[in-house]
């Protein structure tokens, strides 16, 4: 049976989820060879790459250090579980874009889909599991 601890457990799932993605991140400068690969963009488009991809590493840190460090608030409070609906929505818009534009049929791709899909269940089912189990009948 779900209690406010194993809840608990799933928010500091999340977080953990959330860093390993800011280390994934960290890592494709050698991952996709981006010294050579991003030569062949412009100055704008090559900076804008790799702005972008530092400041989702900082998202992911962010939402897994909130995670480790306020689960009950998460939990508790309204702001809290809007906040892991909106990075589960995050996850969510993340998988349909991963439909759209990297149309590649290769393992890899398949496991990061399976790991997007990871992270709306783990946002959202604190949320969920907290307003199935622990609202009170009418």
């Amino acid at each position: 049976m779900f209690t406010y601890s194993t809840i608990k457990y799933i928010i500091y799932l999340g977080g953990i989820h959330a860093i390993c993605f800011a280390v994934f991140h960290g890592f494709f400068w050698k991952l996709f060879g981006w010294k050579n690969e991003l030569k062949k963009l412009s100055l704008a488009n090559k900076a804008i790459i790799q702005i972008a991809n530092l400041r989702l590493i900082y998202i992911f840190l962010s939402i897994g250090v909130v995670c480790f460090i306020f689960p009950k608030e998460l939990l508790s409070t309204e702001l809290g579980n809007v906040f892991l609906l909106g990075i589960s929505l995050f996850w969510l818009g993340r998988t349909i874009e991963q439909f759209i534009f990297l149309k590649i049929n290769h393992k890899l791709v398949h496991l990061l889909t399976v790991l997007f899909i990871l992270g709306i269940i783990l946002f959202a089912a604190p949320v969920i599991i907290k307003l199935l189990l622990f609202t009170p009948c009418n």
